[in-house]
């Protein structure tokens, strides 16, 4: 099996990538910390304001709103500073704001922090994933992709139980603890990243910088064979002077003859199609070669969020307590339950993400995750969900243990890698950074409405959520294309032969 031989010996791409999903254990702790630290009574007296469900979804939301803003501009960052210092910049801005938090007296210092810190995800997360998706090969792009899914769920775990840990200290360090271990992990991936990840060959290559490649490839460990293929599928940098350098065996020059000959003898470059680094979100969207990708990553994206998961984990006590589990000890306990379930059901669906379609994983994945929130939705409007006694508060609590199973080996694991997968070579920054700002803007939605909506109406946002998975599933059955092991080459020229997305025609 492919992803045995990967776990005896890895080579360096698996390596690179394993260590840059580290990011992903940071994005978790924040996750999950954030709804317990908000129920502490110490951070009441100190912060106030986090009884009032408004300002509850304003505490969390924020942060989530600064990173759809900065995700419009991760993509050129990556583009302009390299995929490593693009993430680096965005982890070092993240600890800055993890430890404002930390470090906060007041509601508003609080929230500045959160904002501060949502710039750094925004700026991080999409570069983080368009990083693993260009040093990986075909046949382990989803294992690899998912890895920070699988780290996120680890600090899940962690964040969970690290409140659950301090809950009961009678100080502000009840609620300043989990935060200074997240701001202390943040600094220590920031310092990792510059010192040890290689740049993407492909950045350098777009940029290029063709000659500095054969040596990364080397330490990634890619052999001849499928370097070729990822060289291939990039356009020559009309900057370079060498007149192509030798990546794998093959010069660039010699490829670009392949892919577009011209005379008999003639070596022909293209030059009008311009490297990543050029291209804007604006011309993204224009370009109906580009378009139809790019309208496919914001959907998915976006539907993520309205799937209700980050509103389950976020709020994950308030959500229990809801159920019938009336003390914060019990809740803190069932959400780092919660926790350990994901991380657990994560590790074997991303050793075998590649073994999956992306097209049943989220037609099954959406019509399953639907079908529960649709129950659960149904028995808070029967009012048969009672605090303390009756099976209907039971129901509920499995039927969330159950959804959080599902959506963490169909849409956690394929989601964000077929987003990333299905851009064009030269507009994949680019759009997967306007995808996460389609994600960010959905879980700022989520995150500013779930707590109000809860105390409005137990049953609305389950309903709400439901129909959404439902619509989703829809769709993907009508229109989406399966990429599973199949080239970036393959995947994007079958964007121009068949119809797949709303509003896609056919391209000639």
């Amino acid at each position: 099996m492919q992803a045995s031989n990967l776990l005896r010996r890895p080579p360096g791409y698996v390596v690179s990538s394993i260590l840059c999903s580290l990011s992903g254990f940071s994005f978790g702790i924040e996750t999950s910390i954030i709804g317990p630290i908000l129920v502490m009574d110490d951070f009441r007296r100190t912060i106030g304001g986090s009884s009032n469900p408004t300002v509850q979804g304003l505490i969390v939301s924020s942060l989530i709103l600064a990173a759809a803003v900065s995700s419009m501009v991760a993509g050129r960052l990556a583009d302009g500073v390299g995929r490593v210092r693009g993430i680096a910049i965005g982890t070092a801005i993240f600890a800055v704001g993890a430890a404002l938090q930390a470090g906060s007296v007041n509601l508003a210092m609080f929230i500045v922090g959160r904002l501060i810190e949502g710039v750094g995800e925004g700026l991080y997360v999409g570069p983080m994933i368009v990083y693993i998706t260009e040093i990986s090969t075909p046949q382990h792009r989803a294992t690899l992709t998912t890895a920070p899914q699988l780290l996120h769920t680890f600090g899940l775990v962690v964040g969970y139980f690290a409140c659950y840990g301090t809950a009961n200290m009678t100080s502000s360090f009840s609620w300043r603890l989990p935060l200074i271990i997240h701001t202390a992990y943040s600094v220590a991936f920031t310092v990792m990243a510059l010192v040890v990840l290689p740049e993407s060959p492909r950045w350098l290559t777009l940029r290029g910088r063709g000659n500095e490649t054969a040596a990364i490839w080397d330490r990634l460990g890619v052999d001849p064979a499928d370097r070729e293929k990822i060289v291939g599928q990039l356009p020559v940098a009309n900057s370079s002077s060498d007149g192509g350098s030798a990546v794998g065996g093959q010069s660039e020059a010699k490829i670009e003859e392949k892919e577009t000959p011209g005379r008999p003898g003639e070596v022909k470059k293209t030059t009008d199609e311009p490297t990543q680094a050029q291209v804007t979100i604006l011309e993204t969207l224009l370009d109906p070669n580009t378009r139809p990708q790019l309208l496919a990553g914001l959907f998915l994206m976006g539907m993520v969020q309205m799937s209700g998961i980050d509103g389950v984990l976020f709020y994950a006590p308030l959500v229990f307590k809801q159920a019938g589990l009336s003390s914060n000890e019990s809740s803190f306990l069932a959400s780092g339950v919660s926790g350990l379930v994901i991380f657990a059901v994560t590790i074997p669906a991303t050793i075998w993400a590649d073994s999956w379609g992306r097209r049943p994983s989220l037609i099954l994945g959406g019509l399953s995750m639907a079908v529960l929130m649709f129950l659960i939705g149904g028995l808070y409007a029967g009012q048969t969900v009672h605090e303390g006694v009756g099976a209907g508060r039971w129901v509920v609590i499995v039927a969330i243990y159950i959804y959080i199973i599902i959506f963490c080996i169909s849409w956690a694991i394929h989601v964000k890698v077929f987003a990333a997968e299905i851009q064009p070579k030269r507009t994949r920054a680019t759009a997967t950074g306007m995808a996460y700002v389609s994600y960010s803007l959905t879980n700022f939605l989520v995150a500013l409405i779930v707590p109000i909506m809860l105390a409005a109406t137990d049953s609305g946002a389950y309903f709400l959520f439901g129909g959404c998975l439902l619509l989703t599933a829809v769709v993907c059955f009508l229109y989406m294309p399966e990429t599973r092991g199949r080239s970036l080459e393959k995947i994007e020229e079958s964007f121009h032969q068949k119809r797949h997305f709303p509003g896609v025609r056919r391209y000639r």
